[in-house]
């Protein structure tokens, strides 16, 4: 595959910023400063995305290169695949996923597999290369092929892990040599003394017989629980008896309060009704004394009361007797002067009547009143009397009622010997428990250690089960270890220890020509001479180169599509010699190989004018 185009919008400082790349070598030079790293990252990210997480720096990429003016921050991207199907990508970096266009710009993002943490898959899909191998392959950034002399000997492993197992951090040697070690130290072998499987073993046999010992106590921890079970059923049923006992004993207690109660509500009511009874009498008394008080002003009355009665009496006699004899010598006689006569008679009747009522008035007005007063006092009395009365009454049938509800028998003493007798019999059954607990208790102690001698038993051969599955596992990685390195020796390392011979040789002028890898010795490279030596001895600028060449002859197994090799100033500590040779190896090796070089300086222009190569360069 390769890249064409560059469509900077805004990502970081650059603004409005096209690049057009070509097939083979294409040069970005600028100064320090120029934006050659965020060009880099915006090529990186609009295959991957941007991470807003710091990922162990100071500050996330979507943080470093959000630009600080303006909303716009975004770009694109146009590639070529093998097939010469052409893409472009249209990142908003503000959002997760892309927009994926085709060579028809038809939007095809929803072609390819969307994940929930990386976003949209399309450029793995396309070429089986992920962000992380990518970065560690095809991109060779300057920190990468220049070390200092302590980190020599870490290069040099990188390298024999990178040919014995694909990976720079995965040394097939120390892998193995950990997993026998924590085989050996989690879980042991039977000649080893003191390790976890062996503890265990010994633990186990010695609870075993333990156990064995105190099952001898277990029939006669049947016999007693037996027994204890029948006694404390005996007494459950002898503690019934007692509660309804007891019960009834309470029922009549209270059936004895209650009488009680009742003869002191007897009691007090016929205190009160003796109570009423006297007031009664002093209310009688006092009708009387006052009765007797006015006795002459009563009489009195009475005899007005009766002369009134008696006058008018006579007074309707005198009056029927003129109209009757009106009447007749109206009839009989018919007498005009009889008439004038009763004419006078009438009025005068009248007028006596009046004047006597007058007269009676005003003799009895003031009796009157006093007399009121004495009949409102008494008749006071009698209401209050009356009261009396009917409250003495009331007493009198609720006294009836409280002596019907008296209960004249109780049967306590019987219940309470009863009870007595039950309880007695509880007490000497609970003797007997006593005296059983004291048995299991002394053998208690056994029977408790038979349970932890089960539980621990449980837990040791639990134990034994998962050392015996970490055995089995760590056997078995170790097998698959074996299986995939002798694989990789066989298949993968002469690939790569082939490819890594002829780079080193073309790229040393063949100083250096082959380079092997053995379990013993581990990296060796073999000089002019046809002698062999470790890889650790050679100069720091050898193992650089060494560790270079590795990366490009990884190139080509990565993917079906032929990945562009990118170099971020990797060329900075070559000499002109070997910067010559590289780049001539390069352009000759990876000729269907798309090569982008950031630099900050004019040496590889100068170089491939020199060897007459055809190049792209771009001016930032």
């Amino acid at each position: 595959m390769k890249i064409n185009q560059l469509k900077i919008n805004a990502y970081g400082k650059i603004k409005e910023k096209e690049i057009n790349l070509e097939n083979n070598i294409n040069i970005i030079y600028g100064e320090n400063e120029a934006g050659k790293s965020t060009i880099l990252n915006f090529m990186i990210n609009s295959f991957y995305g941007i991470s807003k997480n710091k990922n162990g720096k100071n500050i996330s990429d979507f943080d470093k290169y959000t630009p600080w003016i303006g909303e716009e921050f975004s770009g694109k991207l146009e590639y070529e695949l093998e097939n010469q199907e052409k893409f472009e990508i249209f990142r908003d970096f503000k959002k997760k996923n892309p927009k994926i266009f085709n060579s028809e710009m038809e939007d095809i993002s929803k072609q390819f597999n969307i994940d929930k943490n990386k976003g949209n898959e399309f450029f793995y899909e396309q070429t089986n290369v992920d962000e992380a191998l990518f970065l560690s392959t095809v991109l060779i950034r300057q920190q990468e092929v220049k070390l200092e002399k302590q980190d020599q000997n870490i290069l040099i492993q990188k390298v024999a892990n990178l040919v014995g197992t694909g990976e720079d951090n995965v040394s097939y040697k120390r892998a193995k040599d950990r997993l026998n070690r924590r085989l050996l130290e989690e879980i042991g072998t039977e000649r080893t003394r003191e390790k976890p499987i062996n503890v265990v073993v010994k633990e186990i046999e010695k609870l075993e017989q333990e156990r064995e010992e105190v099952e001898k106590s277990v029939d006669i921890k049947c016999k007693i629980e037996e027994k204890k079970n029948s006694l404390a059923k005996e007494l459950e049923q002898l503690e019934i008896e007692s509660e309804k006992l007891k019960e009834e004993k309470l029922k009549q207690e209270n059936e004895k309060m209650e009488n009680e109660k009742n003869n002191l509500e007897i009691n007090y009511k016929n205190n009160l009704k003796n109570e009423n009874s006297e007031k009664i009498k002093k209310i009688e008394d006092k009708i009387e004394e006052i009765k007797l008080k006015n006795k002459t002003l009563l009489e009195k009355n009475k005899e007005i009361n009766s002369n009134k009665n008696k006058i008018n009496k006579k007074i309707l006699i005198i009056f029927l007797g003129i109209i009757i004899i009106n009447i007749f010598q109206f009839i009989f006689i018919q007498n005009k002067y009889f008439n004038y006569i009763f004419l006078l008679t009438v009025p005068m009747v009248i007028i006596y009547s009046l004047f006597f009522k007058k007269i009676k008035n005003n003799n009895e007005k003031m009796n009157y009143e006093n007399l009121e007063k004495i009949n409102t006092e008494i008749k006071q009395l009698n209401f209050e009397m009356d009261l009396l009365r009917k409250n003495n009454k009331k007493l009198e049938e609720e006294i009836n009622i409280k002596k019907i509800e008296k209960n004249n028998k109780n049967n306590l003493e019987k219940i309470n010997l009863e009870i007595q007798t039950i309880e007695n019999e509880i007490n000497r059954k609970k003797f007997e428990l006593h005296s059983l607990q004291l048995d299991y208790k002394n053998i208690e102690p056994r029977l408790e250690k038979l349970s932890n001698i089960e539980e621990n038993l449980v837990n040791h051969k639990e134990q034994m089960v998962s050392l015996k599955k970490l055995e089995k596992s760590m056997k078995l990685a170790l097998e698959i270890l074996d299986t995939s390195y002798d694989k990789m020796k066989n298949t993968v390392t002469p690939k790569f220890t082939d490819k890594l011979s002829e780079t080193i040789g073309t790229i040393t002028e063949g100083k250096y020509r082959r380079v092997r890898l053995n379990d013993e010795t581990g990296l060796i490279v073999e000089l002019e001479s046809g002698n062999y030596i470790p890889a650790d001895r050679l100069s720091i600028g050898t193992i650089d180169q060494l560790y270079l060449s590795l990366r490009l002859a990884m190139v080509e197994e990565l993917s079906e599509e032929k990945m562009p090799i990118i170099f971020d100033e990797a060329f900075a500590y070559y000499d002109k010699k070997r910067l010559k040779n590289i780049l001539e190896y390069m352009a000759k090796r990876f000729k269907t190989h798309q090569i982008i070089i950031f630099t900050c300086t004019n040496r590889e222009e100068q170089i491939l004018k020199e060897l007459n190569l055809e190049f792209n360069v771009i001016h930032l």
